[in-house]
């Protein structure tokens, strides 16, 4: 039996998880190169709109495979990978499978740059606003993917791995 605290947990993992996916998918930011020129007014010279999957793909084919591959694992499959595996710890019966396979969650949530990357798309956001000639705006694939972080943070905060305590016999009967 699952105390309240790893049912809520099991809920906030179901609602990041869910807030994950459109944060992948749905665009994140779009970037504009506008500047204005004398006698011809404003023109766009670059303009993008991206989703985080869309950015891994155009990084990968634009030859930078490695950073490509590095936000892949880092914003798509360590998440994936960490709720599934919040969710065997929440229903295995042995503590000591729990504890091993929690204790690695928490290994590789150190090693995931789901909150850098938001971070940094954030902060890109801020130094592009700087410049006339720039403009950039944040999408619902960003708020989505910062909810996820946020989320999942608060899920391990609360999940709590420890035995079951057993009731007795002489409990059950009083």
């Amino acid at each position: 039996m699952m105390t309240m605290r790893n049912w809520i947990a099991f809920f906030l993992i179901l609602a990041s998880l869910a807030c994950l996916y459109p944060g992948l998918f749905q665009p994140i930011m779009s970037i504009a190169i506008t500047p204005k020129l004398p006698l011809v007014g404003e023109v766009t010279l670059y303009e993008s709109t991206q989703s985080i999957l869309k950015t891994i793909e155009t990084l990968y084919t634009n030859n930078n495979q490695l950073v490509a591959i590095l936000i892949l694992l880092f914003s798509v499959i360590v998440p994936i990978i960490k709720a599934i595996l919040l969710l065997v710890v929440l229903f295995l019966k042995k503590l000591g499978s729990r504890k091993k396979l929690f204790n690695f969650v928490h290994l590789i949530g150190k090693w995931s740059m789901a909150d850098v990357f938001v971070v940094g798309v954030f902060l890109a956001f801020l130094a592009t606003k700087s410049n006339d000639g720039f403009h950039a705006e944040i999408h619902a694939g960003f708020y989505y993917f910062l909810a996820y972080c946020l989320i999942s943070l608060l899920a391990i905060q609360i999940m709590k791995v420890e035995e079951e305590t057993p009731v007795l016999e002489d409990e059950k009967k009083a």
